[in-house]
């Protein structure tokens, strides 16, 4: 009996093709070696984005190979099966596809050299002027210049090869790629199984004999396994824009595109057993591997000094400067190590590299910045300003950042102000230019809403339902699409049809749609960028990204830095230029930073402390503030404690509860125990419990012996434990190292099981540091100059948790008073007017901030506030005003703005200095059509004319308060003159419905009903499917809990509803009250009254109050329904009108959160 040769698979595509193929790169590799094939080529379309996956997954299939006794006997301890694949070798290639009619070319390099080649071709062909986003120009030409060093393979066009005229000029091109690459073409034979195979097969043998071009085997797989077929056509109906069933000779006549096994292979290929040996043949020559490719930073040094020497002087200057009293023993010496680490790694240019950006960034752009992430346990990084942690005052572990035994690249992340961060990214590309720095590369993939509009309309469901079902997925959920959410839809989940989307969406799920640019990530090279992977266009002009990833990049080894925008440095930075220019008082962020605050931080804590933290960084979600008053911090450490605790790592490894009641003991003075004074020195600062992935790796230093670069290839295990099994090796060592140190076996596994539990969601202690210095920074602004606060955070959107509607209510309960937009006294900008400043005016809620608020101003709302205004015409607005604009007329004349904006100023109310409603705003622009000629003289002829200030005479009914609340929301997303359920509330009473300020004295337990706008929903990964909701009325916001039962019953309401009404039972705990939700009503409809309150209401007996109709009216008016029953009714008069539905479009939708 013959052994079969292994078989070499040179045609794969994966769905890195995107829209082409049906497997990911992972599958391809490792169906490739379940099937023992002899090594696996990745060919996608004009692309190399999936090479570095199916890279990694083979070294991790290797890693596994290796580690086998361990993870076998791993496996077997747990009772567990586990399947250990031989290792698969995998090479980087790709599908050449051309635009000028050549035949595709799978192409492979054999070296470096041929890499770089590679990607300058793709590179050119991603650049070219007349190539859009995503696609990829190439011409034979371009394969000529750079198709050096490069094994090649031509796929023939089955076109060309069944009549003579299309051999011929097959047979052109074989002689023009033989006499160029010579024994690097080879031509593919690649089936079809249409029954032609044998012929067209005969025929390119033929043709390839006669040029002396031998014959290559492909099956161009386009999946894994044949079980993926039905995917592939749904894969093709969707990139076709066709319904599968109407997509007929588009989709594939069979499912034969898979990976096959070799012998397989040797059947179907068995008359050329030529073709079969010149695969290994093909593969044996390429000698190039991804691990090759290596990384240098530009020379960054100053002259005549290495960059080391120019890293070591300034991280001394730096030190000198940032501990004028001297440095510290302890921080000297942590300089000399990682310095010496740093040389040893050669990773000084990249520092350097890092501290020029910065430096221009805070010095000569004045943009404020601040590097986080593990890069703050780093010492040299505080001392270059890159990072703000003072390691003096801190617990750093530099080996989380970097290790001499771990071969991965640092990694360092820079938040730069949101909005300002472009300046950045263009000094990048100036300095560096687009051949040496280019943007990492995002990969927008399949999520659930997306898989199932695509999907749906695939199978030939109308739009209405495709809508429906994406309006139920829950933000950007990664989970299947379930009958459930079939059901909610509307469809039949016995249908075959609802089967088939319910299925291949799900198997959607997580494929790549498309490239694009990272929100930060830059790669900078000394050597051509392009040379090391290829360059495409981005959205934008003049930028450039490359087609990896950030986890593509760590895999390959390549530095980055990430280039980040955070909306609260862009806060902050204009709340310090508003507290200096109408206070006087000068504040940085270093100013703020984590020293001992003093009696000016009790105030701030004692705030953080009562969940008064609307607005603030990091502590605003619903979590964060129902932590808080548990936690109630006092100084700066625990605001670290409080950025980390609230996230899955904590929560998943059961660790929230035990460090309350720990925190319970400490108050009460009762000593906490710790199983060693060894660990005590590790735990004490959170109090004996591990929240930090630095403790997990301390714990393995100090309690069971692990070297700092073991510790943290114990995380990263950890972090991975579910995808490579490669932690049991670990578990072993671990308890073993704690036993021989004279700790119970029992503890010892105990302590093991309980980082293993957060060890994948695990929080840097260095980045919630970095985290907590803007959370007191946010803090202390609140709490000392809310008005200041309010108009940065306006001025800072969209950011945050809560809309502008939200920030505005919460300054106005702080006494600040809001002053509406106005075309003499606004800018762009929110700005501070001075105003007194009413103590009484604070919401009894925050009284305990009477005497500590300093504010002095008011806020006067800026142009940006209104919807569709340019910040060009606002500027030319304001450029013109003088002392102030007398009639829209006169705005019109002198500002030269189009009527349409002035319009939308209309619109927006914004007259009011003028004394003019909106509506007759409204009916004076509406006047404006041509200029007078008395207008058209010079202007300073005009002022001798008085016909320049006229206005319309007539005289219009103001509108009512309920329509004005509703065009405030349309055009401003707020209203400052009342809240849109004010005008429901006698209502609301009578059905029994409780304010939400006066939750405050509902008893825990009872059942209450209650309603308001959703404001805001938050499913956190952590919680189990569970939603908090917040709702908001007049009065304030009140907190829901909605089980995962609860909201699977009304997940249409909870999803699509503006006004909700929710039944429940109290619950209130350390000054937290949240309702946990029974029952919930959709109440949108309602909101219809608002705007029938002018048509129905509108006839008054007197004149004076049609003109001037005032609330009490209204509520005299609105007093005549006395009863729920007349109430439903007019709701469902309301809901078959068209004003319903607008309205309700008006208001807020509810912000969606994880």
């Amino acid at each position: 009996m013959t052994t079969t040769r292994a078989f070499f698979e040179i045609g794969t595509r994966t769905n890195f093709s995107f829209l082409e193929g049906a497997s990911s790169p992972e599958e391809m590799v490792v169906q490739a070696a379940y099937l023992k094939l002899g090594g696996l080529g990745i060919a996608d379309r004009n692309s190399v984005a999936g090479v570095v996956r199916a890279h990694a997954q083979a070294e991790q299939l290797e890693e596994r190979y290796k580690n086998r006794d361990e993870i076998l006997a791993q496996a077997e301890k747990e009772g567990k099966m586990e399947v250990i694949l031989d290792p698969i070798r995998v090479q980087p290639g790709a599908r050449l596809v051309f635009s000028d009619g050549t035949p595709d070319i799978l192409a492979y390099p054999r070296s470096r050299r041929g890499w770089a080649n590679l990607c300058r071709l793709l590179s050119a062909g991603n650049l070219k002027e007349e190539a859009i986003k995503g696609s990829c120009i190439l011409t034979e030409a371009e394969l000529m210049e750079w198709g050096d060093e490069m094994m090649l393979a031509l796929v023939p066009d089955r076109t060309l090869v069944g009549h003579q005229a299309g051999q011929s000029t097959l047979e052109d091109y074989l002689e023009r790629f033989r006499r160029r690459f010579r024994k690097a073409f080879f031509m593919a034979l690649a089936p079809a199984y249409d029954g032609r195979d044998r012929q067209v097969f005969a025929v390119i043998a033929m043709l390839a004999a006669g040029n002396r071009v031998p014959l290559i085997a492909t099956n161009q797989p386009l999946y894994h396994h044949p079980e993926r077929r039905p995917l592939s056509d749904v894969v093709i109906a969707i990139r076709e824009h066709v319904q599968i069933a109407q997509a007929g000779f588009l989709l594939a006549p069979n499912a034969e595109r898979y990976l096959k096994d070799s012998r397989e292979m040797a059947r179907i290929f068995r008359d050329y057993p030529d073709a079969i040996e010149n695969a290994q043949v093909f593969f044996d020559r390429l000698t190039f591997s991804l691990k090759e490719l290596e990384h240098n930073y530009p020379p960054e040094n100053d002259p005549g000094e290495t960059p080391q020497e120019t890293l070591e002087r300034l991280t001394r200057a730096g030190a000198t400067k940032r501990y004028p009293d001297g440095i510290p023993e302890k921080v000297a010496k942590q300089i000399d190590y990682e310095l010496k680490l740093i040389s040893d790694k050669n990773y000084a240019s990249y520092f350097l590299t890092v501290h020029r950006i910065i430096q221009h960034a805070r010095y000569e752009l004045k943009v404020l910045c601040q590097g986080r992430g593990s890069a703050a346990n780093s010492v040299i990084c505080y001392c270059l300003e890159i990072t703000e942690v003072d390691p003096e005052k801190s617990t750093l572990l530099f080996d989380r950042f970097i290790s001499m035994d771990r071969d991965e690249p640092p990694d360092i992340d820079v938040d730069f102000e949101h909005d300002r961060r472009e300046e950045v990214i263009q000094f990048i590309y100036k300095k560096y230019k687009r051949e040496h720095a280019g943007l990492t590369a995002g990969v927008t993939t399949y999520r659930t809403r997306s898989a199932g509009r695509e999907v749906a309309k695939a199978f030939g469901l109308s739009e209405d339902v495709q809508s429906a079902i994406s309006s139920l997925v829950w933000g950007w959920s990664e989970d299947n699409l379930s009958e459930r959410d079939a059901k909610a839809a509307g469809l039949d989940v016995k249908d075959p049809v609802t089967q088939n989307v319910l299925k291949y969406a799900s198997e959607l799920l997580g494929f790549p749609r498309h490239l694009t640019q990272h929100v930060g990530g830059f790669v900078i090279t000394r050597d051509r960028l392009d040379e090391v992977v290829p360059i495409m266009k981005t959205a934008m002009p003049d930028r450039y990204m490359i087609e990896w990833d950030k986890d593509d990049l760590d895999n390959v080894k390549i530095l980055k830095v990430d280039v980040l925008a955070l909306g609260m440095l862009t806060c902050l930075r204009k709340a310090f230029s508003l507290l200096e220019l109408h206070y006087d008082v000068k504040k940085t962020l270093a100013d703020l930073g984590h020293k001992e605050h003093g009696d000016e931080g009790e105030p701030v804590y004692e705030m953080m402390g009562r969940a008064d933290t609307l607005g603030v960084f990091q502590i605003e979600s619903r979590a964060q503030m129902s932590m808080l008053p548990r936690l109630k911090p006092k100084v700066f450490y625990d605001l670290v404690i409080e950025v980390a605790i609230v996230r899955p790592g904590p929560i998943q490894g059961d660790m929230v509860h035990p460090y309350l009641k720990r925190r319970e003991q400490r108050a009460k003075n009762i000593p906490i125990k710790y199983p060693s004074k060894e660990l005590e020195t590790v735990l004490e600062r959170t109090l004996g419990v591990p929240l930090f992935q630095e403790q997990a790796m301390q714990i393995a230093i100090t309690a069971a012996g692990f070297k700092p670069a073991e510790a943290d290839k114990l995380r990263r295990a950890m972090a991975t434990f579910k995808r490579t099994g490669t932690i049991g090796n670990f578990e072993k060592r671990f308890i073993e190292g704690m036993v021989a140190k004279d700790y119970d076996p029992e503890f010892a596994q105990q302590c093991f099981n309980q980082i293993k539990g957060f060890g994948e969601y695990g929080f840097p202690e260095s980045h919630a540091a970095s985290f907590a210095l803007l959370v007191y920074a946010s803090s202390w602004l609140k709490a000392y100059y809310p008005d200041v606060f309010c108009a940065a955070m306006l001025n800072s959107q969209p950011m945050g948790f809560y809309a502008p509607a939200q920030l505005v209510r919460d300054a106005r309960e702080h006494g600040v008073k809001i002053l509406p937009v106005d075309i003499n006294a606004s800018n762009w900008e929110c700005g501070l007017e001075e105003a007194a400043f009413d103590r009484n005016a604070i919401d009894f809620r925050h009284d305990k901030m009477r005497e500590i608020i300093k504010t002095r101003h008011a806020v006067r709302l800026g142009f940006r506030q209104i919807k569709g205004l340019s910040t060009d015409d606002m500027e030319q607005l304001v450029d013109n005003r003088g002392k102030g604009y007398s009639s829209v007329r006169d705005l019109w004349l002198r500002s030269g703005l189009q009527k349409s904006v002035i319009e939308r100023l209309a619109d927006a109310d914004a007259f009011q200095s003028l004394k003019l409603s909106r509506r007759d705003a409204l009916w004076a622009v509406r006047a404006l059509d041509v200029k007078s000629a008395t207008e058209e003289l010079p202007l300073f002829e005009q002022v001798r004319h008085v016909d320049l200030q006229a206005e319309p005479a007539t005289k219009l009914p103001d509108m009512l308060p309920g329509e004005q609340v509703i065009e405030d929301y349309r055009y401003l997303s707020l209203s400052l003159k009342a809240h849109p359920v004010s005008f429901l509330r006698e209502e609301l009473q009578k059905m029994g419905i409780t304010r939400n300020v006066d939750l405050l004295t509902v008893p825990n337990g009872k059942r209450v009903t209650v309603a308001g706008l959703v404001l805001v929903r938050q499913r956190p990964g952590s919680a189990k499917g569970v939603i908090f909701m917040t709702l908001e009325d007049e009065t304030g916001v009140a907190n829901a809990i909605v089980w995962s039962k609860v909201f699977d019953k009304y997940r249409a309401i909870v999803m699509g509803a503006r006004l909700v009404k929710i039944r429940g039972r109290l619950q209130s705990q350390s000054g937290v009250i949240h309702t946990v939700v029974e029952h919930i009503e959709d109440m949108t409809p309602a909101l219809g009254i608002l705007q029938r309150e002018a048509r129905r209401f509108g006839v008054c007996e007197r004149s004076d109050e049609v003109l001037k109709p005032g609330i009490d009216q209204r509520q005299r008016k609105l007093a005549q329904v006395r009863d729920r029953a007349e109430l439903e009714k007019r709701m469902a008069a309301a809901s078959g009108h068209a004003v319903v539905a607008e309205t309700a479009q008006v208001m807020p939708r509810g912000r969606n959160f994880h």
